[in-house]
């Protein structure tokens, strides 16, 4: 999934860069940017988020 989120964020820099260069308007790129490198550091986090102990059930 690592793979998968690195290249969103690689698409969007490149995009960005297209849109620093004036063929793509800037007010698409820039959140577009910030999207992908939010939700790749949301993904990073919340998978390393302690979710309490296994509770045993004795029947």
């Amino acid at each position: 999934m690592n793979i998968f989120y690195i290249s969103l964020i690689v698409v969007a820099f490149v995009l960005n860069l297209l849109g620093l260069m004036r063929f793509i308007p800037m007010v698409l790129t820039i959140p577009m940017l910030f999207v992908t490198i939010y939700l790749y550091i949301f993904h990073v986090y919340h998978r390393k988020q302690f979710k309490g102990f296994q509770r045993i059930v004795n029947d």
